[in-house]
């Protein structure tokens, strides 16, 4: 079976990812907005030696939307608080290159990465949400093949900027009152399409040699950018065959733009419910889904849909002809085509991507949620999973105090850290130092 190791991330999101989980007697809704329940969380997916904390951003939402994303901390603050309650675990979370500039985000990152110590991850998103344009002066959101080329451009002037010193270039010579080698440090004098940065960063190369970087797009030019730019990529498959096909068509891709496809970790999300018994383990899901009203369903599976209203039909009657979409293409294919292999009504499709949003569900015992993973590792569906988990703190409780041993026993998951930053966890090398001279211009 080889050697190959999980690697494993835990998607933070409110009080879990179902979207009535803050209705679960266990949870403690009021906490959500708390710095210490998510010290409490983060400190218990360190205890489980997870690769990483990762948290999603949003720029608007509806009344109707997921509760974590009604009222929810910026993540970049919230993951350099956690910086300090935590000693290994990764730090990663989402922002969008369409609406914030190269310059900041290439700070912030930054900034966390050596608060940290080397364990920053950004994911690079261009936003699907529609309605974000109205939060930033815009009337209508950038067209999806457009946002993608900018944020290729905003990508490069990101680790151009991240180049912007050399690794020895701060020698702080109180000697000879040097602080640092003037050659060392670079501007990139970059003049795009989209953007025209100067540089240098005011903040000195990071402690991994660059933060990681995250990309979620499994559309053609999600694909593109992840496979020439990305060390994670997460993506939505719901069974084996779906990901193994994707696993090796952007493994090949990568390979294409001259890549080593191994530096390349592909993390499916997966909504896990562990029982003592497979049938406990879906009870705990069906009381979840007891829990879910009507009027909030549909609102979600509208948002999945690209922003298509479904709130006029039948929750028992099959899903309409859903019209393109300038939002997410993914996911929207995903679940058309689940709905009509499925033959799902609208009901079920909402309860669904309610679970999970799209992303696929495991019910079992420890041992049969270990084998599940264990499966989709070896016959190369993943490199690991981006943990969706239902309801917190228990469903993390669940996953840390049963699923990890089982796992760590099998040999296919770490029994303690054994480096201190999020791209060693990984296993990837540190990047090589390049000019970060763009557009070969000086």
């Amino acid at each position: 079976m080889g050697d190959k190791q999980l690697h494993l991330g835990l998607f933070l999101m409110g009080s879990g990812h179902h979207i009535a989980s803050w209705r679960h007697p266990d949870v403690d809704s009021d906490q959500v907005t708390s710095f210490r329940y998510f010290a409490e969380i983060a400190k218990k997916a360190e205890a489980g030696k997870l690769d990483m904390l990762f948290l999603s951003d949003g720029l608007s939402f509806h009344e109707l939307s997921h509760p974590a994303e009604l009222s929810r901390f910026e993540p970049v603050s919230l993951l350099s608080a956690l910086a300090v309650v935590t000693n290994k675990i990764g730090l990663a979370s989402t922002v969008t290159t369409t609406y914030n500039e190269p310059f900041h985000v290439a700070r912030k990152f930054l900034s966390l990465d050596h608060l940290s110590e080397g364990r920053a991850g950004w994911n690079v998103v261009t936003s699907y949400y529609e309605s974000e344009a109205k939060n930033f002066s815009k009337s209508e959101h950038l067209a999806h093949q457009d946002r993608y080329i900018r944020a290729k451009e905003f990508l490069d002037v990101v680790n151009g900027l991240w180049d912007s010193w050399e690794p020895d270039a701060l020698v702080r010579n109180k000697e000879q009152g040097i602080y640092f080698e003037k050659e060392k440090l670079h501007r990139i004098h970059h003049k795009g399409t989209y953007f025209s940065v100067e540089g240098p960063l005011n903040i000195a190369r990071s402690p991994q040699g660059k933060p990681v970087i995250i990309q979620a797009g499994s559309s053609d030019a999600g694909v593109n950018l992840a496979a020439k730019s990305a060390d994670i990529i997460f993506t939505a498959q719901d069974n084996l065959a779906d990901a193994k096909a994707f696993y090796q068509r952007v493994k090949d891709k990568v390979q294409t733009y001259g890549r080593d496809p191994d530096h390349v970790k592909i993390m499916p999300g997966v909504s896990v419910y562990v029982g003592n018994t497979r049938a406990e383990a879906v009870e705990k899901y069906e009381q979840l889904q007891r829990l879910i009203t009507p009027e909030v369903g549909k609102n979600l599976l509208s948002e999945y849909l690209g922003g298509f209203d479904i709130s006029p039909y039948s929750v028992d009657g099959p899903l309409p002809e859903i019209p393109e979409t300038n939002g997410n293409k993914s996911r929207r294919a995903l679940l058309i085509k689940l709905a009509e292999e499925k033959q799902l009504t609208i009901r079920e499709l909402y309860q669904y991507v309610a679970g999970s949003r799209g992303h696929r569900l495991i019910f079992g015992t420890a041992e049969e949620i270990a084998d599940d993973l264990e499966n989709w590792l070896h016959e190369d569906g993943a490199d690991g999973f981006n943990l969706m988990l239902p309801s917190f703190p228990n469903s993390l409780d669940d996953f840390v105090d049963q699923v990890i041993p089982v796992l760590q026993e099998r040999g296919i998951y770490r029994k303690d850290y054994t480096a201190s930053t999020l791209r060693a966890h990984l296993g990837l090398p540190e990047p090589v130092y390049k000019s970060p001279i763009l557009n070969n211009q000086r």
